[in-house]
Formats: C-alpha cells, sequence, structure tokens
C-alpha cells in the first residue's frame, strides 16, 4: 500500500462568512469554498501589493477545496473532513431510514476516508457503520449537538439588512437579507496543498488582512491562519478510478472522454464565471466556463495526484469602452487521488 502526504493549512474565521452561489442571492451563502474561488483571491492580493504574478497564474502548487473541519478548543485535535466520493449506485438498505441517513452523508473524516479509497464498502453487512453517521458526516468523532438537535458545527443565520438608495428620506428603505456562516467552538475550513508554498504562503498574510468572501466591509471573512499539520492518507498500489479534492478542468475535449469512459464513474459540476473585482471593471462578466465539482469520480489514475489545467477568462476585445488590461485565472488544476470501487 502507498501513501500520499500534503500539507494542511487550517482556516479559523475570527468573523462570519459569506460566500455567494451562482445566483448571487445574498440570503443563500455556501458553506465552503471551492479552490478556484480561492485560487484567484490569493493571485489578486500578489497583484494588489505589487508582487509579480506568475503569467500562467499557476502559484506552484496544487491546493483543494476548502473542507470542514472540528475542533472543540484551540488546542484539541481537529477532525477533518473530506467530501464523500460520488456514487453511480447507492447502497442497497432494508430500512428505508437508514437508506435516508446514508443519502445525507457528504463529508467523511480524514481517518475513514484511507480505508474508503481501499475499496471498504460502507453500510454493508450487519450495518454497524451507521453508528459512524453524524447528521452529514461520517466520523468516529462525537460532535456537539445543539438545542434543536443539530450537529452541524458550521452555522448558518440569516441576517435582515436594510439597503437605502436615497438618503434624502424621500425613497424608502428597501429591506434585503444576508446568509451568515459561523463555526462551532475552534471549528473552521482548512484546504491541502502540494508543490511549491512560497507564493501561496506569501498571498495568505496579504489575504487574512483582505478577508474572503462578500461583505468584507462591514468586516466579514477574516480568518487566522495555522498550518501546523500534515496528512498522510494510504491509497491503493492498483486502482482503475480517481476521485477529484478540487475544482476540475481538463485539459481537452479527449482527456475528457477518456475519463468518463465507465459506467462507475460519477460526478457534478457548475458554471464558473461571475463579475470582475478588480478596479474599473466592476460592471464587466469575465467569460464562464464549466468545472467539475470535488468528490466527482473519474476512470483511469495519474502518479502525479494532479489533473487540469489553469485557464484565463478575460474577455476579448472591447466591452462597453473598456478593453481588460491584465488576464483573469480560473484554476481548473485538481487533486486526484485513486479509488477502488466495488
Amino acid at each position: 500500500m502507498n501513501s500520499v502526504r500534503f500539507k494542511i493549512y487550517r482556516l479559523h474565521f475570527t468573523a462570519p462568512l459569506h460566500i455567494s452561489d451562482q445566483r448571487d442571492d445574498a440570503s443563500i451563502s455556501q458553506k465552503t469554498i471551492h479552490s478556484d474561488t480561492f485560487h484567484a483571491a490569493l493571485i489578486s492580493c500578489l497583484a494588489k501589493v505589487g508582487k509579480d504574478v506568475p503569467k500562467d497564474g499557476d502559484l506552484k502548487c496544487i491546493i483543494s477545496d476548502l473542507f470542514p473541519y472540528y475542533q472543540q478548543k484551540k488546542d484539541g485535535e481537529p477532525t477533518y473532513f473530506l467530501p464523500m466520493p460520488l456514487q453511480s449506485t447507492l447502497p442497497q438498505l432494508a430500512d428505508p431510514a437508514d437508506a435516508k441517513k446514508v443519502k445525507k452523508v457528504q463529508w467523511v473524516d480524514t481517518k475513514l476516508y484511507s480505508d474508503l479509497l481501499n475499496g471498504k464498502k460502507f453500510f454493508g453487512g450487519n450495518g454497524e457503520d451507521l453508528n459512524l453517521i453524524k447528521a452529514s458526516y461520517l466520523t468516529n468523532t462525537e460532535l456537539p449537538i445543539d438545542a434543536k438537535g443539530s450537529r452541524d458545527f458550521v452555522k448558518s443565520e440569516v441576517m435582515q439588512r436594510v439597503k437605502i438608495e436615497d438618503r434624502s428620506g424621500k425613497k424608502p428603505a428597501l429591506p434585503y437579507y444576508v446568509d451568515r456562516i459561523s463555526f462551532k467552538d475552534y471549528s473552521g475550513l482548512y484546504f491541502l496543498a502540494s508543490g511549491d508554498t512560497a507564493l501561496l504562503d506569501e498571498a495568505l498574510q496579504i489575504l487574512k488582512m483582505e478577508g474572503i468572501g462578500t461583505d468584507r466591509y462591514v468586516g466579514y471573512g477574516f480568518f487566522e491562519i495555522e498550518n501546523s499539520d500534515d496528512l498522510t492518507l494510504e491509497i491503493p498500489d492498483y486502482a482503475n478510478h480517481q476521485v477529484a479534492l478540487s475544482m476540475f478542468i481538463p485539459k481537452s475535449k479527449e482527456q475528457l472522454k477518456e475519463l468518463l469512459d465507465d459506467d462507475k464513474v460519477a460526478y457534478d459540476f457548475a458554471r464558473r464565471g461571475g463579475w470582475i473585482t478588480t478596479p474599473p471593471y466592476q460592471t464587466l462578466r469575465k467569460n464562464a466556463i464549466y468545472a467539475f465539482l470535488p468528490g466527482s469520480v473519474f476512470y483511469g489514475t495519474t502518479d502525479e495526484y494532479c489533473l487540469g489545467r489553469i485557464v484565463n477568462l478575460k474577455p476579448e476585445g472591447e466591452i462597453d469602452g473598456q478593453t481588460i488590461d491584465h488576464p483573469i485565472w480560473r484554476n481548473g488544476k485538481s487533486i486526484m487521488l485513486p479509488i477502488k470501487l466495488q
């Protein structure tokens, strides 16, 4: 059995967090941050302080999405979670209530993830694995329970705000709602990194002061960084499939065709684009591209544990009288781990 090792960066948020979804609906926030969004924020931070940004947008390391971790105290041991790999077929369970519980599992702690990569079939046999299900998490860790009986340590709270467009008082203020995310105890989000992390480390020191997500002007999205841990995962010596831990954009149509050429492949994807955030182009949109989500399972494996490419979403030519003078990188390079499927 082989192993692969990654550096862990923990983000402990000192303020609430709001991450916009594709619909730009402020009343709904994502609970994790995609690798391409985070990469774009890091590149932007380097550019703002005049650092030399790589011409190809590559930070010389690969990163995962930002996933949840649970930690009760500052000096406690964190429990890290990775996305449950998508499955082309779900386990057959006699009890519909058990089947419903299994379907809700989205996250697997890293202590169980190596078993999963090496072909262990959870929720089979006599059903002892069902005791590991804590809401949407599969773990031996005892997660906290709130007054409503929820074990989710990533909390969502919708707050009402008021938008004032006319300060003369002639027009009424318009109420709207913002979903803000907070983390119970000393929990937060973390990501994995592999490669030369010198530029990444430099950009993180800037980003923690800039904040991440929307509503940073009211103090959202600020965090502290802890990167004292490494993660070692036991991986199979041989496998026919691989699971993505980052947003993934294939290098070519030919590569995509090979990756999907199997009936056990299972995936989901999202449209990536949005507004340009650098002045004076904030009224312009980037080009758009589709990327596969973490947890997607593909055919084949790679010895480098990395697939994908970085693309430039800069619109070409003049738009609304403006010509954008810098590239807009979208990172579709993904950590890929071999996985045995039963």
